[in-house]
């Protein structure tokens, strides 16, 4: 077993990593992390990038070739290559999951593939980014989007460059995996039509505050005439609207089907534990799918 990090460098134990492992030189590369550590899942969870999935996604079909089970928080290579990485872990008899990537690790694809057989999903509406609420909320008191991205900050849930909370960047590439998984879209984050809240101010939040009104960042996809169409939206809303009532951390998935009619996944304020509950559950589920047994 091993763990690579940025900063902490390498640590590996065959016999298996103790809860404070103890931390040597990084490995020159990945490919070498991945040889020398002796594992049978690899758990990818570095930071997006939503031009091009990079380096996750060569992270991945690195530990593809060597024939290991993946699952991923990151939401990149999910949303450039879904379909390409689906089918070389098939290929190479392999699992691959990725709960994390969106909703803090909360039922959305594991819901789909095994409780709803036969269903087709026609769209989705979802408030998936939490960041933008926080600041949104800070703004209709008055306080400056900075101010809102600092409390974003304290809470451990911004991206590592904020602005792809507040341009939509974020909020596109969950809105892109969720279409390429759930629709077969075949999109990536640039093709999403995407407006995120940089326009907001302060003032236009109170004015919206005092008719009763909000704004929520809104991930939609549905089936058009010409394939699956996507958007992210800064979009004004009723206060009683559902919604708006997703506050602070908590997020939304809303899955329109054929069907099943609506149903839906909430988190309530979810975070990075719950985030890490994801990769863990991931990481059961594929022990379950392959038979492991305790010795």
């Amino acid at each position: 077993m091993g763990i690579h990090t940025a900063r902490h460098g390498s640590a590996y134990d065959d016999e298996g990593l103790p809860p404070d492992p103890q931390f040597g030189p990084a490995a020159a590369s990945v490919d070498e992390f991945l040889d020398r550590a002796k594992c049978e899942i690899v758990a990818e969870i570095t930071t997006l990038n939503p031009t091009d999935g990079e380096p996750a996604l060569s992270h991945i079909r690195s530990a593809f070739a060597r024939g290991r089970h993946v699952v991923t928080a990151n939401k990149g290579p999910i949303a450039h290559a879904y379909a390409a990485l689906r089918d070389q872990a098939k290929q190479a008899g392999l699992e691959f999951r990725f709960e994390s990537t969106v909703m803090d690790g909360g039922p959305v694809f594991n819901m789909v593939r095994k409780n709803l057989p036969g269903i087709k999903v026609l769209g989705f509406t979802g408030i998936l980014n939490s960041t933008s609420k926080i600041v949104i909320e800070a703004m209709r008191e008055g306080k400056s989007m900075q101010d809102g991205i600092q409390e974003a900050r304290r809470l451990g849930i911004t991206e590592a460059d904020a602005s792809y909370d507040i341009d939509g960047w974020d909020a596109a590439a969950k809105t892109a995996l969720l279409a390429n998984v759930l629709m077969d879209a075949r999109v990536t984050p640039q093709d999403v039509d995407r407006r995120g809240i940089s326009r907001l101010t302060p003032e236009r939040m109170l004015e919206l505050k005092n008719a009763g009104k909000t704004v929520s960042l809104v991930s939609r996809a549905r089936i058009g005439s010409s394939g699956v169409r996507t958007r992210v939206r800064a979009e004004v809303m009723n206060e009683s609207d559902l919604l708006a009532s997703i506050e602070g951390t908590s997020n939304l998935l809303l899955i329109h089907t054929d069907l099943m009619g609506t149903v839906g996944t909430l988190v309530i304020k979810g975070g990075v534990q719950q985030t890490a509950y994801g990769l863990f559950s991931d990481a059961v589920d594929i022990a379950e799918t392959i038979g492991w047994k305790e010795d």
